[in-house]
């Protein structure tokens, strides 16, 4: 399965990357009423942080920033289940089908490419924070240097000129 359809129906909600129901049950190729039904025999096995539902605020949220839902998803009643990576492996063990267990593999490597992308962008952003010091830090020494100099050039007092000073014949430099 193609990881970046996967990566495409991962969300942040409530700071944590999460896969609706909805789209667990396409990749599954079970219905959504389905796929509820097997998680609500099996609740126990989902704790608040494996899957939770969402708000209808939250809903509603993510379908106005969010044009990826078919009308009839948009429309529903009751606002999906949320499913943590954590979530989504426990889908494994309550659905049983060869498709599932092939889909959770794809999606395990989704998860595990988004942290992987997520702690580059880290170490990029910690370097570029070290580069502004680094580069602040020469920056002001060389604005201190040139202070310095600009100061040193206005004090200097009237200079001797070099060379060989004529005289005409009146005594006149």
């Amino acid at each position: 399965m193609d990881l970046q359809i996967i990566q495409n129906k991962i969300f942040e909600i409530r700071g944590c990357r999460v896969m609706l129901d909805y789209h667990l049950a396409e990749l599954y190729q079970v219905e959504t009423r389905t796929l509820k039904q097997a998680v609500k025999r099996n609740i126990d096995r989902f704790t608040s942080d494996f899957m939770f539902e969402l708000s209808k605020d939250e809903w509603l949220e993510l379908i106005t920033n969010c044009d990826k839902f078919p009308d009839n998803i948009r429309h529903t009643p009751t606002p999906p289940m949320a499913f943590t990576e954590q979530g989504v492996a426990m889908l494994s063990s309550v659905l049983r089908s060869k498709v599932a267990i092939e889909v959770n593999i794809s999606i395990m490597r989704a998860f595990v490419l988004m942290r992987q992308m997520v702690i580059g962008y880290e170490e990029l952003l910690r370097r570029i924070e070290e580069l502004e010091v680094s580069t602040d830090a020469q920056f002001n020494e060389l604005y201190q240097a040139l202070t310095q100099l600009l100061s040193q050039s206005q004090q200097e007092k009237e200079r001797r000129p070099i060379g060989f000073v004529t005289y005409d014949r009146s005594g006149n430099k």
